[in-house]
């Protein structure tokens, strides 16, 4: 029922369209053929039964098309400025050439472009090396592909040249996207185009392998470049018989693009991130020179994520306590710490919520923290000298002494939040390590 509703209601389109088109309302029937073949398209992907039905379609949107692409190649003419005859004098080629231009290919490619401008990423992400714990191989090898060739460009001549993919494997919540927002920060001089599989995919076709032509153009246009495509696996898993067309072809182009005859990949880096790196097609891991497994944090790392997170924030916390923490957090990826951290900051509120009674303290002021005040209110339990029966609601807004994190509180959060990373997925990513990448 839902074929034939579909189905029915792109021939009514069509029909609508046939008509506008006997009428010369070209731009009405131009809109009426674009909005059928959309009809026709999803009737032959998800509804229509047997080969010869959709065949039968697919030669109804054929000429469907084909009359849609005539239309509009006619509206771009008559609205074209005519010229004068002897108006044109000195600048007449020039004239023609970019009259030509404008209603050629390029009106199409610069729709193409403005869609793509959005993967530019202008404002920074204020995120330095520094700011990322431990993968001290996979910031050396993302400092060698992206800083020097732009510092020391004399370094990088003849036969030495700089990495053109660097692949970022490893479990999730690892630091993979982080490490390509200190890359976004640092490259201060490069364009940095941060893309996802819904920026290269489109509804109409053929659209969607010249969008991934356009990133390019557009890199090159930009350059020096680095192009981050965050689960690459979406888009380059390997090529079978039985995958859809589409996705075919833009993997296709997106390999010609990447190493292809004619392409220009100087100044362009591709910087690839994935969780499952042997899903993706062997062309796509071959493109990619450096394949970098980004592990689950060290102790080491652990311990100066720990201290990152904490930040600024008030906590009685020594250097043993988060020694202590780090050696807990075993097999916990960096975004596991990041919300053990995060749910430990938070037992301060609910002491504040759930205290009955408050006492009067010293410090400085939440205001101002140069003042200090000796009338702040603080959480305390009945029992405690100088408590005052009260709920927070009756606490003045300036007058409530922030309680300190304290290591029975990180304890707390630790019990209740385990780590997302299987032993399952661990193995599958050391043996792809071993045979196709290497440590960062």
């Amino acid at each position: 029922m839902a074929s034939s509703t579909t189905l029915q209601k792109a021939i009514d389109l069509v029909t609508k369209a046939t008509e506008e088109d006997r009428n010369k309302n070209y731009a009405e029937a131009l809109r009426l053929y674009e909005h059928g073949v959309e009809h026709f398209l999803h009737a032959i992907k998800y509804e229509a039964q047997g080969e010869k039905a959709k065949d039968s379609i697919r030669a109804k949107c054929l000429q469907y098309l084909d009359r849609a692409e005539k239309l509009k190649e006619y509206l771009k003419k008559g609205r074209k400025k005519p010229i004068k005859e002897g108006e044109s004098g000195n600048k007449d080629d020039k004239d023609k050439k970019s009259d030509s231009d404008s209603d050629g290919e390029d009106p199409e490619k610069k729709k193409l472009q403005n869609k793509l401008e959005g993967a530019i990423v202008i404002e920074k992400p204020k995120v330095k090396w520094s700011d990322v714990a431990g993968l001290d191989a996979a910031k050396e090898a993302l400092k060698e592909a992206v800083i020097l060739p732009i510092k020391f460009p004399h370094l990088f001549t003849g036969k030495r040249i700089p990495w053109k993919g660097i692949l970022l494997f490893g479990p999730p919540g690892t630091g993979k996207s982080y490490l390509a927002k200190a890359v976004a920060t640092e490259a201060n001089n490069s364009t940095f185009f941060s893309v996802s599989s819904s920026d290269l995919m489109s509804k109409w076709l053929g659209e969607s392998e010249k969008l991934v032509k356009n990133l390019f153009e557009l890199a090159r246009q930009h350059k020096p470049s680095i192009i981050f495509i965050d689960e690459i696996d979406s888009m380059c898993s390997t090529r079978s018989d039985n995958e859809n067309d589409s996705v075919r072809r833009i993997k296709t182009e997106f390999l010609v693009q990447m190493q292809g005859v004619g392409n220009d990949t100087d100044g362009i880096l591709v910087l690839g991130a994935t969780n499952i790196p042997w899903v993706l097609d062997s062309a796509i891991r071959r493109r990619f020179e450096k394949r970098i497994y980004i592990p689950l944090p060290e102790p080491h790392a652990r311990l100066v994520m720990f201290k990152i997170h904490l930040g600024n924030t008030t906590h009685t916390l020594t250097e043993q306590d988060l020694k202590v923490l780090a050696g807990k957090t075993d097999g916990y990826s960096g975004a596991d710490i990041s919300i053990v951290v995060r749910d430990a900051l938070m037992e301060p509120v609910r002491k504040v919520q759930t205290a009955t009674h408050f006492k009067r303290v010293t410090g400085p002021s939440p205001t101002d923290k140069e003042t200090i005040c000796d009338d702040l209110l603080l959480p305390c339990s009945p029992g405690d000298e100088g408590a005052i029966e009260m709920s927070w609601m009756d606490v003045p807004s300036d007058k409530l002494y922030e309680p300190p994190v304290t290591m029975r509180d990180m304890l707390k959060s630790l019990s209740r939040t385990k780590p997302t990373v299987n032993e399952e997925d661990l193995i599958k990513l050391r043996k792809f390590t071993e045979d196709f990448g290497q440590e960062g």
